[in-house]
């Protein structure tokens, strides 16, 4: 998907000639195909595919491009594959949110957990709430990967033995861990419902480890905006998808 096209309704078709050209193009299975990679094995996709969902009652021409692209994008790296015990040992999560950079004003949270290495789960959907500031879009996107990171601790304990140590879950919003951390609250912020101070708890009986993480290294970057190819195949490699070595 080109990073710099804005995807919204207003490309949608509205004359009878375009709805009806629009018709014999296979968008719906086109991304029925897609849905099934990234549910799958293809998490660098799926922000993209999340997008262009929105569309499939009425597709426009510039949505059907983008779709193409995304083929093209998967095309190149056909022989890419998750891939598991080449990277850290364990499990440790990544978190980001986008602005509300969308039509419908709502951050776009993704967040992604990793098992030596290879991506085990990950998720990017519009956040619930519309939040006023983008610590605050940060700040909730984290509390669902926590929630996120206790199920998996509790999963992998049940399959393997207790999980030793805390999660490592890493996020690049300075301003947001001091607020996991300390709750050191601002008059900006102090608005945030009580629900959201889930982490808090989570954080101090040592189940979780928040640290911060550079941009250009957050994994999760690509499950909340669309990327230029080369940081998309970055952030791909970086989930654990790795072309085979040939022998």
């Amino acid at each position: 998907m080109d990073p710099n096209m804005q995807y919204s309704k207003t490309q949608c078709p509205t004359v009878p000639e375009d709805i009806a050209k629009m018709r014999n193009i296979p968008y719906q299975e086109a991304i029925g195909s897609l849905m099934y990679a990234l549910v799958a094995t293809r998490p660098d996709i799926l922000f993209t595919v999340s997008i262009l969902s929105q569309f499939l009652n009425n597709p426009g021409w510039v949505h059907w491009e983008a779709v193409k692209r995304i083929f093209r994008y998967l095309l190149g790296m056909k022989s890419w594959g998750l891939t598991y015990g080449e990277g850290k040992d364990g499990l440790e999560g990544y978190t980001d949110a986008d602005g509300a950079s969308q039509d419908h004003r709502r951050a776009i949270p993704g967040y992604a957990f990793l098992v030596n290495g290879g991506a085990v789960l990950w998720s990017s959907k519009k956040q619930e709430l519309v939040t006023l500031l983008m610590v605050e879009a940060e700040y909730v996107a984290a509390i669902h990967a926590a929630k996120e990171a206790m199920w998996l601790r509790n999963f992998i304990g049940d399959v393997f033995g207790q999980v030793k140590g805390p999660t490592t879950l890493h996020c690049d919003n300075q301003s947001a861990i001091a607020m996991y951390k300390t709750g050191s609250f601002s008059a900006r912020t102090k608005h945030i419902d009580i629900c959201y101070h889930f982490i808090w708890f989570v954080v101090e009986n040592g189940t979780l480890k928040l640290i911060y993480c550079p941009t250009d290294d957050m994994t999760a970057d690509t499950l909340t905006k669309a990327l230029p190819s080369p940081k998309a195949k970055h952030f791909a490699a970086s989930l654990g998808l790795v072309a085979p070595i040939s022998t």
